[in-house]
């Protein structure tokens, strides 16, 4: 008794191995939600500086205190580390996108040294502003306020830059799954353009 056979486009179509699932992207809408709810807070903390300042002005009142000091040498090479870091994060998740591991791992500890570098740099700089916090004006709590919260959301970025790298070198990010490197980088490079608006309005406008 013959067999009868399916036709040849309905054996392709039974052969063909089914495509693979789509991967939750969690990571990345988590880090979504935060950088939102991140940037309207820096939105709140530069409107209320820039109302105060602008509230002083008008009265005629002294806003930068007058022994305060603010250098733009400082901020000016922390912005330009800051973006130099943006695409050494970048880099990395191009890496992972072309399974090139060890440029992964060279462009995450380049970046991770330009965080350490700002950092360094901020430190020095709280040494040479001379803003007291114990006079009248609000400049002095604002300012360290917004630049002292910059700087958390660095040692965050830093952190989870980091955890990532160490699932990178666990195996678990490759081409088929680069959603938490991707994160990273996203909420890097957020903490990047907050820090310059903090710079043009803080440092530059003052």
């Amino acid at each position: 008794m013959a067999v009868a056979q399916l036709p040849a486009s309905h054996q392709k179509v039974a052969s063909a191995p089914p495509a693979p699932p789509a991967r939750p992207r969690v990571v990345m809408v988590a880090t979504a939600f935060a950088i939102a709810g991140i940037l309207l807070f820096f939105a709140g903390l530069l409107g209320i500086y820039l109302m105060l300042r602008a509230d002083a002005l008008a009265a005629g009142q002294l806003w930068l205190p007058e022994k305060a000091v603010f250098p733009l040498q400082q901020p000016n090479v922390m912005l330009f580390a800051l973006i130099g870091s943006s695409f050494m994060m970048q880099w990395a998740v191009d890496a992972i996108r072309r399974d090139d591991r060890q440029q992964a791992y060279l462009a995450l500890g380049i970046t991770m040294l330009f965080g350490v570098a700002v950092l360094n740099m901020a430190a020095y700089l709280y040494s040479v502003l001379n803003l007291d916090i114990s006079i009248q004006s609000p400049m002095p709590v604002m300012v360290y306020t917004i630049t002292g919260a910059h700087l958390l959301m660095l040692v965050g970025a830093m952190i989870f830059t980091g955890l990532m790298a160490f699932r990178a070198l666990g195996g678990q990010f490759s081409s088929r799954q680069t959603d938490g490197m991707s994160a990273a980088a996203l909420f890097w490079h957020a903490q990047v353009v907050i820090f310059a608006l903090i710079w043009l309005t803080i440092y530059v406008s003052k």
